[in-house]
């Protein structure tokens, strides 16, 4: 990864951000918006409705394949930037909590979690890689988190939510190892955000320590500047929200 001044910043073209309904996709769509370094700002939800000014709207369902490929037949072409800021860590309404002890594991929790954070971000690369410039650079990058790195995991436990973040991990690596084939220029990337003030992080914001609980904005501006500091070589890789490339 570059320094920060080296940044290779894209400009032009079309910018995407799936899922900015949710605190980082709004965040990241209105920033890009308000930027001017794109001509274009594409910013869908499942609703279509209440997004950025600035941004043209697109809706997709993150459950259904038919929905995700009418969408990204949407995007308008050249794709310079594509984020994906879907993810689901607890659900009251389903019953679904980071467990705390393997007793706790249940299928359809299990089940609605690698649904979220792997197989529906799997589906949008599914349609949009594809779409990508195979000549000029190009990212593409889904949120992803720190407790998905293997390497990094020393507390056990949230076996769901790290197990589904652990294969988006894996879907990243396999996804830049094959457009390397095919679209030199295009990086693949996975995001940790930190902990942001959020619906998904609300009920575990007692214990973040102070200063490391970050608004939706900050955590926006910090990703975006990771993205503008990617080079090809970290293509396949998970970063924090400060540039540092996390374990596997």
């Amino acid at each position: 990864m570059q320094d920060e001044a080296a940044g290779q910043g894209i400009t032009g073209g079309t910018a995407a951000v799936f899922g900015a309904s949710g605190a980082i996709g709004a965040a990241a769509a209105a920033r890009l918006a308000g930027s001017g370094r794109f001509a274009t700002v594409m910013a869908g939800s499942r609703g279509g409705a209440g997004l950025p000014s600035g941004c043209t709207p697109f809706r997709f369902d993150l459950n259904d394949d038919a929905s995700i490929a009418a969408a990204a037949a949407e995007l308008a072409p050249p794709l310079g930037l594509v984020l994906v800021c879907t993810g689901l860590l607890h659900d009251q309404a389903s019953a679904i909590v980071p467990e705390k002890t393997v007793r706790a594991l249940d299928a359809e929790a299990l089940a609605r979690l690698y649904a979220v954070n792997a197989i529906g971000p799997a589906l949008i690369a599914k349609h949009v890689l594809p779409r990508l410039p195979r000549q000029g650079r190009c990212v593409f990058a889904v949120l992803s988190a720190k407790v998905g790195s293997i390497g990094d995991n020393r507390l056990g436990g949230w076996h769901g939510y790290r197990a589904s973040k652990a294969a988006l991990n894996m879907m990243i690596r396999n996804f830049a190892i094959e457009m390397a084939r095919t679209h030199p220029e295009v990086i693949v990337a996975a995001l940790h955000p930190g902990t942001v003030k959020s619906r998904l992080s609300a009920p575990f914001e007692r214990g973040v320590p102070p200063g490391q609980l970050f608004t939706p904005d900050y955590a926006a501006e910090r990703l975006l500047n990771v993205v503008d500091r990617l080079e090809k070589a970290d293509s396949g890789g998970l970063f924090a929200w400060d540039g540092t490339r996390l374990p596997d």
